[in-house]
């Protein structure tokens, strides 16, 4: 069996990861969060998934990195020095890191690629997430997972295309743009809907989260295939064969 360890065991998604690799008869090597030493973990861990901060990620790559154990990163908020330290580790350990680990929003992720390829550039692109109210990064992770793909499809980059939340007098829409907007409220657990509009008609590709377990799901899921892969970068596409 392989054994998950978990970085920031004690919040909301380790619990449900906890959870989640008991109901698959899956193996807990053990939890570690703030203060916590990670390097033990990642001795006895066959895989490690972190969902904690930020701040923890240099530390958990580098123990990942000392005991060459892959790790799944679910953290969200990364800023680009995040993903240079990612970069890095990936040359020696498996390293697969999403901004969401649903298996849905992984196939929806992709579908909004393939329309983004194959539709023209005058169809507009808007993304609308919505979240609980104690979310404290915006937009979320997904929200700039879908953008990266609908900008992969339009052969560009998210940074290159990127408009956040308009306000006041902003002007006509800019062709080719992908907008994002955040909103916060409640108990969501997540909402994320990415819109294709032209002159006359207009696709919407949704996906509504109603429990957290499916992306705990998901996150077993990957980290079980993750543990078999060579050192490298993978995205959830590659867990499921897409």
């Amino acid at each position: 069996m392989t054994a998950i360890g978990i970085y920031g065991s004690a919040g909301r998604m380790g619990r449900a990861i906890a959870d989640a690799i008991e109901a698959a008869g899956g193996t807990l090597a053990g939890g570690v969060d703030a203060g916590g030493d990670p390097l033990p973990l990642a001795h006895r861990a066959d895989v490690l998934v972190d969902f904690s901060a930020p701040s923890a990620l240099e530390v958990h790559l580098r123990a990942a990195r000392a005991t060459g154990t892959p790790i799944v990163i679910g953290t969200t908020g990364l800023a680009p020095t995040h993903q240079a330290l990612i970069d890095a580790a990936d040359a020696d350990i498996a390293v697969l890191q999403t901004g969401n680990t649903s298996l849905g929003i992984t196939l929806l992720s992709l579908l909004v690629r393939d329309a983004a390829a194959r539709l023209g550039p005058d169809w507009d692109i808007e993304i609308v997430e919505m979240h609980h109210r104690y979310k404290v990064d915006a937009p979320s992770g997904t929200a700039l997972l879908l953008g990266e793909m609908a900008a992969a499809g339009r052969g560009s980059s998210l940074g290159e295309l990127r408009v956040d939340g308009r306000a006041g007098l902003t002007g006509a829409r800019s062709e080719g743009t992908i907008g994002l907007s955040a909103l916060r409220g409640g108990s969501v657990v997540g909402d994320h809907s990415v819109i294709f509009a032209t002159e006359g008609e207009r696709i919407e590709l949704t996906h509504r989260a109603d429990d957290r377990s499916i992306f705990a799901r998901g996150a077993v899921r990957a980290a079980q295939w993750l543990a078999g892969q060579a050192p490298g970068r993978y995205r959830m596409g590659d867990v499921l064969g897409l």
